[in-house]
């Protein structure tokens, strides 16, 4: 092989190993600043959910890793697509996994509200979340939490007030219902609940009662 040719080969196989290179550095870098993240101080609203996701025992979820040790031990449960009374849309910046109580209130909440509207569903658009998660929702969405989320605890999900029965559509009727179900569950001392106007959903935290 001629002197130039080796100097060609050099230069293509530096270049893919700095391609390669950066690609794998840009991977593991993670796309939020968690000094930035716990700056954020929570509203008086927000806090009561934080201190009861903080009662869990579950520790701040960054990433997949994280998520899926708390489903290795046994602490996060599967929340199933559909169940009486309910439906999860599908999740592109959450997961279908939450503590046991957690699981277990969707159910109940779904079971009360067919009840009480004589076999409708409500619909699930939120559930279990990462920080990376967050972040990546943060860039689609200049409205979500800058600071921690009671998502990235794994005890909180949100139910829109404007999907019921899989349609999207506003509907008084089933949205007052829902909120009938959200007060008994709070009034029972069993969760916090926001109504939040600009994603037009209730968020909702499960108490470790």
């Amino acid at each position: 092989m001629s002197s130039m040719k080796k100097f060609l080969c050099l230069i293509l196989a530096s270049f893919s190993y700095g391609a390669y290179y950066s690609q794998a550095v840009k991977k593991t870098v993670p796309c939020y600043d968690l000094t930035q993240v716990l700056r954020v101080e929570p509203t008086f609203l927000y806090k009561p959910h934080l201190d009861a996701s903080k009662s869990f025992g579950v520790k701040l979820l960054n990433d997949t890793k994280t998520v899926q040790k708390y489903i290795s031990n046994g602490k996060f449960h599967k929340i199933k697509k559909t169940g009486k009374g309910y439906q999860v849309q599908k999740l592109d910046y959450s997961r279908a996994w939450m503590v046991s109580k957690g699981k277990s209130m969707i159910e109940k909440m779904g079971s009360r509200f067919s009840k009480e509207t004589k076999g409708n569903s409500f619909t699930v658009s939120s559930i279990t979340r990462t920080l990376e998660d967050q972040c990546r929702l943060r860039k689609v969405n200049s409205n979500a939490s800058l600071g921690i989320s009671s998502h990235n605890y794994g005890n909180s999900f949100d139910i829109s007030y404007v999907r019921f029965n899989g349609i999207l559509k506003s509907n008084p009727k089933m949205e007052a219902a829902l909120e009938k179900v959200l007060k008994y569950y709070y009034n029972a001392g069993r969760i916090y609940y926001i109504k939040e106007r600009q994603q037009s959903c209730y968020h909702i935290t499960v108490r470790n009662y």
